[in-house]
C-alpha cells in the first residue's frame, strides 16, 4: 500500500483526492491544508494544518508517514519550492521545481522563453520595470492586455474594453502594478474564443486532457468582474464547439515545444501539468499563459472522467516514461458550477458582502459530484468564507443532460449563496460560435 501526500486545500484538491483513492492499488493518502476542507480530511488517513511556506512542517509531515509522492495542487507552495524541498529527503512530486515553475509564476520568463525557443504563438509583447516607453508601445498596437508579473490568484490581468478604454487609463494602471509588482508585461489583445488544455508531462512527453473552457466573470452573460472562475463545461467529443481540429493540435503542440524548451533551458524536465490558456484566433490558436498545476475549476471537469489508474499516471510522470502509458478519459460532457458567497466578488460595503461569514446547509445533490473549496467546518456545521465555496460538477453523455444534474444539485445548497446559471447553455456556447464564425469567415 502505497502513502502519498496531498498538498492544497480548495475544490481542486478534493477532485485530486476523491482521483487518488478510487485508484485499484488502494492508497492511503495524507493531506497538508492551510485549512481544513471537509471533503479532503474525509478521503485522508491523516491531515496536517500549516502555511504553504513552512517547509520544514511539509517535509516532516512527509518524512513521518514515509510518503512515496506527493501530488502538489495549488501554485503557492510550488512557488516556495516544496518540490525541491521534498526532493531533498528523496521523496519526488507530481508538479515542477521552482525553478520550472517559473512556467506560471513568472509571465515575463514564460515570454522570453517562447520568444527566445522561436515557439509560435506568442503575441507582441514588452515587459516593462518603469514606465519609460510604455506610452510608446501601446501607441504600437491595436488594443492592449496589462499583466502583473507574478502570482495574482488568477485575477490579476487587465483587459482593454473590460478594465480601461484610453491609452491614458492603461498607463495609470501600469503605474498601480508597478508599485506592487517588479515588473509587468504589456501585450497585444487577441479577438477569439479562450479554451483550457491541461496536459501531463513527464519532461519529454505530453500527453493532452479533454478540452475545457472557464468562466471567469462573475455573473451571467460574461458580465461582472474577474474571479478566480465560476465554473466550467466540457462536451464528450473532448473538443470545443467553436474550435477547429488544428486549434487542438497548435495548442498541444506549442506545449510540447515548452516542455522541450524547459528542459534546454533548465537542464531538468518539467514532471507535472502543463496547464496552457489558449485562445483560437483568426490566425489559429495562440498562448494566453501557462499554469504549473491543474486549473480550478477544470480539473473538477477532467479528473472524474480519467479511467486510467491516476496513481499509475502519476508514477509514469515522475519516472519519465508517459510514453508507455495508455491514458484514457470517459466520453462524457461535464457542466461544473460553483456555487459562492452572495457577496463574492464585490465591493466590500455591498450590503451582500456579510454573506462570507454565514452558514450554508448542503442537501442531497444525487447525481452530481460535490468538491468543497473554501468552507469552514465548525461543530455546529459548514460556514462561508469571503472565497468560492462549492464546485458542484454535473456528468452525463450530452451537455444538456449534465447541466442539468449540476443545476439542480445547485438548488440543493441552501443560505446566502450565488452561482452562475449561464454556464453550459446553448445560449451562450452560440454566442461563442457566432463570434469564431465572424472572426474567422472560413469557419467549419
Amino acid at each position: 500500500m502505497s502513502n502519498i501526500l496531498l498538498i492544497g486545500n480548495g475544490a481542486r484538491e478534493h477532485a485530486l483526492a476523491e482521483t487518488i483513492t478510487r485508484s485499484q492499488q488502494k492508497p492511503k493518502l495524507f493531506s497538508f491544508m492551510k485549512s481544513n476542507n471537509p471533503g479532503i480530511a474525509s478521503l485522508s488517513a491523516k491531515t496536517m494544518l500549516g502555511n504553504y511556506s513552512s517547509l520544514d512542517a511539509i517535509t516532516g509531515f512527509a518524512a513521518e508517514n514515509k510518503i512515496e509522492f506527493a501530488v502538489i495542487g495549488p501554485e503557492d507552495p510550488l512557488n516556495n519550492g516544496v518540490v525541491d524541498a521534498l526532493a531533498k529527503i528523496n521523496i519526488p512530486s507530481v508538479g515542477p521545481t521552482k525553478s520550472l515553475a517559473r512556467l506560471e509564476t513568472s509571465k515575463s520568463f514564460t515570454r522570453n522563453l517562447v520568444k527566445k525557443y522561436n515557439i509560435p504563438g506568442n503575441p507582441r509583447f514588452q515587459i516593462f520595470t518603469t514606465t519609460n516607453g510604455i506610452r510608446a508601445f501601446l501607441n504600437e498596437i491595436e488594443r492592449a492586455v496589462l499583466k502583473p508579473d507574478g502570482l495574482t490568484g488568477g485575477k490579476g490581468v487587465l483587459v482593454q474594453g473590460d478594465h480601461f478604454a484610453t491609452k491614458d487609463e492603461a498607463l495609470n494602471l501600469c503605474e498601480q502594478i508597478l508599485s506592487n509588482f517588479s515588473s509587468l508585461i504589456v501585450e497585444e489583445k487577441f479577438d477569439g474564443e479562450e479554451f483550457s488544455l491541461q496536459c501531463l508531462c513527464d519532461g519529454k512527453t505530453v500527453v493532452s486532457t479533454p478540452l475545457v473552457q472557464d468562466h471567469k466573470r462573475r455573473f451571467d452573460g460574461d458580465k461582472g468582474p474577474n474571479t478566480g472562475g465560476m465554473g466550467s463545461y466540457s462536451l464528450a467529443d473532448h473538443s470545443m464547439p467553436f474550435l477547429k481540429p488544428q486549434d487542438l493540435q497548435e495548442g498541444l503542440e506549442i506545449t510540447r515545444q515548452v516542455a522541450a524548451a524547459l528542459l534546454k533551458e533548465t537542464g531538468s524536465p518539467y514532471r507535472g501539468i502543463m496547464y496552457g490558456g489558449f485562445i483560437a484566433t483568426k490566425d489559429g490558436a495562440k498562448l494566453l499563459e501557462y499554469n504549473a498545476r491543474f486549473g480550478d475549476p477544470e480539473a473538477m471537469n477532467i479528473l472524474p472522467l480519467l479511467k486510467t489508474d491516476f496513481v499509475e499516471v502519476c508514477r509514469h510522470i515522475i519516472a519519465g516514461t508517459l510514453d508507455k502509458l495508455k491514458i484514457e478519459f470517459e466520453n462524457k460532457a461535464t457542466v461544473c458550477k460553483y456555487v459562492v458567497p452572495k457577496g463574492y466578488g464585490l465591493p466590500a460595503d455591498h450590503p451582500d458582502a456579510a454573506s462570507s461569514k454565514a452558514k450554508i446547509e448542503v442537501g442531497n445533490v444525487e447525481k452530481a459530484r460535490l468538491y468543497y473549496s473554501s468552507v469552514d467546518q465548525k461543530e455546529d456545521g459548514l460556514y462561508l468564507s469571503s472565497s468560492r465555496a462549492i464546485g458542484i460538477v454535473g456528468i452525463a453523455d450530452n451537455l444538456q443532460e449534465a447541466r442539468k444534474i449540476a443545476e439542480e444539485a445547485v438548488m440543493a445548497i441552501k443560505g446566502p449563496v450565488a452561482y452562475r446559471a449561464d454556464i453550459g447553455t446553448d445560449e451562450l456556447i452560440q454566442k461563442r460560435i457566432d463570434h469564431m464564425k465572424n472572426i474567422r469567415k472560413d469557419y467549419r
